[in-house]
Parts: C-alpha cells; sequence; structure tokens
C-alpha cells in the first residue's frame, strides 16, 4: 500500500524518503568509523553501539530503498519471495536492534553499580557472545515468523496493508489454523517482549537506585549523563513500536497504521545517531579526530 494516491506527493515522497535514507546510513555508518578508528571508543559499550549503528542499517535498508523505487516508478506490486525475503530481513533487523538495547541496558547496569568489577563482568569475550546471542534469537525470531506465513497458500492478488511485507501485517491474512498462530504469537511476545522489557526495567531501576545514593549533584549528573542517550533511544523505539501496534488494535484505518509504523522502522535509525552524537563528548571527539585525520 503507498502512502499516498496524491500524484503531486510523489516526488515529495521520493525526495524525503531518499534524504532521510541517505542520511540514516552516513549518520551510522560515522559512528562505526568513529568507533572503529579511535582507541578510545575501544571499550564495551562502544563496541555495542557500534553494532547497533550497523543493524540500524540493516534495518533501514530493509524496507526504504523498496519504498523508493516503488514511488519512482509507481509500482506498488511485491512477489511472494521478494515479500518473504523482506519479511524475514526486517525481523532480524527488528529482534537484533531489540536485543542489542537491552544489551546495552545490562552494560550501564553493570557500569555504574559495579564500577570496580566492570572490565571482569563486560569483557571482550563476554561482549562478542552477547552480540552473537542476539544475532541468534533473531534468526529464532525470523524462523517462527517464517513457520506461519508459510501455512498461507494463497497469495496471489492480496493487499497489504503497510508500506512493506509488515510481519504482524502478513499474519492478519491467515484464515486457517489460527489456533497455533495465536499460541506462537504468544511465544513471540514473552520470549521478544517480556524478557528484554524486563531486563531493561530491572536495570534501570537498579541504575536510578545507585544514583541516588550518590553524594553530590555532580556525581549524579556524571552517572546520568552516561545512560541518557541509551534512554532516549530505548524510549523512542520502543514507544513508537508500540504505539504502531496498539494505535492499528484501536483504529481501522490501514493508512494511518502505515504512517505510524514510519515512526520506529524510519525516524528510529534515522535519529539514533544525531542522539548518540550530539549527548556524547566521546563520540563528538572522535568524529572531530577522524575528521582532522581525513582533512
Amino acid at each position: 500500500m503507498s502512502l499516498s494516491e496524491d500524484p503531486e506527493l510523489q516526488p515529495v515522497l521520493f525526495g524525503q524518503f531518499l534524504s532521510m535514507y541517505l542520511v540514516t546510513v552516513l549518520g551510522n555508518l560515522l559512528i562505526i568509523l568513529a568507533v572503529s578508528s579511535d582507541s578510545h571508543l575501544h571499550t564495551p559499550m562502544y563496541f555495542i553501539l557500534s553494532n547497533l549503528s550497523l543493524t540500524d542499517i540493516g534495518f533501514i535498508s530493509t524496507t526504504v530503498p523498496n519504498m523508493i523505487v516503488n514511488i519512482q516508478t509507481h509500482n506498488e506490486v511485491i512477489s511472494y519471495v521478494g515479500c518473504l525475503t523482506q519479511m524475514s530481513l526486517f525481523a532480524i533487523f527488528v529482534c537484533m536492534d531489540y536485543v542489542l538495547l537491552t544489551v546495552m541496558a545490562y552494560d550501564r547496569f553493570v557500569a555504574i553499580c559495579h564500577p570496580l568489577r566492570y572490565s571482569v563482568f563486560m569483557n571482550p569475550q563476554l561482549c562478542g557472545f552477547l552480540v552473537l546471542v542476539s544475532f541468534l534469537l533473531s534468526l529464532l525470531d525470523f524462523q517462527l515468523h517464517n513457520l506461519m506465513i508459510l501455512k498461507i497458500t494463497s497469495f496471489k492478488d492480496v493487499e497489504i496493508s503497510s508500506f512493506f511485507c509488515d510481519p504482524s501485517q502478513l499474519l492478519n491474512l491467515s484464515c486457517s489454523d489460527t489456533f497455533s498462530n495465536i499460541i506462537v504469537k504468544y511465544v513471540l511476545i514473552v520470549l521478544y517482549g517480556l524478557f528484554p522489557i524486563s531486563g531493561i526495567l530491572f536495570s534501570y531501576y537498579k541504575i536510578i537506585s545507585s544514583i541516588v545514593n550518590i553524594p553530590g549533584s555532580g556525581g549524579k549528573c556524571k552517572a546520568f549523563s552516561t545512560c541518557g542517550s541509551h534512554l532516549a533511544v530505548v524510549c523512542l523505539f520502543l514507544g513508537t513500536a508500540f504505539g504502531e501496534y496498539f494505535g492499528s488494535a484501536v483504529t481501522n484505518s490501514p493508512r494511518k497504521g502505515a504512517v505510524a509504523s514510519l515512526m520506529y522502522t524510519v525516524v528510529t535509525p534515522m535519529l539514533n545517531p544525531f542522539i548518540y552524537s550530539l549527548s556524547n563528548r566521546d563520540i563528538k571527539s572522535a568524529l572531530r579526530r577522524l575528521h582532522r585525520r581525513i582533512v
């Protein structure tokens, strides 16, 4: 489904989404380059951040380039194989994004609540293992989605109420064996919803409890500044994602749901580099050193 049927808006939408895509890719690439080229940023937090930036590039590249081509060619048709491929990649990247945000919450919890044992708890081996686990959980998520979607045999001339092959919209097309679909949905909600959110909430509960006990306002501000960027990204990502899904349950307008899904599929990955670069002194200093080195 296109975002607008107005022919006069098509060039505007094309330019807008092309600009947003280029800004997102460039911003996240700059963070990856800054972290990889600056030895001061070779720490667990920035290692996870660089993986999050790489995931965001894959996340937005799954949906926006295809949408830009559709706007330019005025073609809103996608093949069965293309739809399954887009859905699978989207499920992998959105799940990995989600799990990496949970890992970053754990990293901030250890850094603030157990600073003396931070290097022991967040050693390079554990960081690599956590990123690998994030990827494996993402593969499991896309396999579970595929098991449900592949049961739908009739995909010919089907209209999807979104600008991409959204897994939640594809699952609504299934009319058979709804009980098993409901069971798998609940498994996905518990595994990829309840556990990560519980981990994030517990981490920040312990973080806030530790910060309250820090004497002096200077120490409290410094502690808050170390996790402020991550908390902003978590609220932005989870808030827009949940708002889209709960909003689609309340409203009957597919176009409003498609516009709402833009928030967490396009806007959130675009804003992440700005949030981390504008509020993080280490990233800004690394970008300046990278600029001087290139110039």
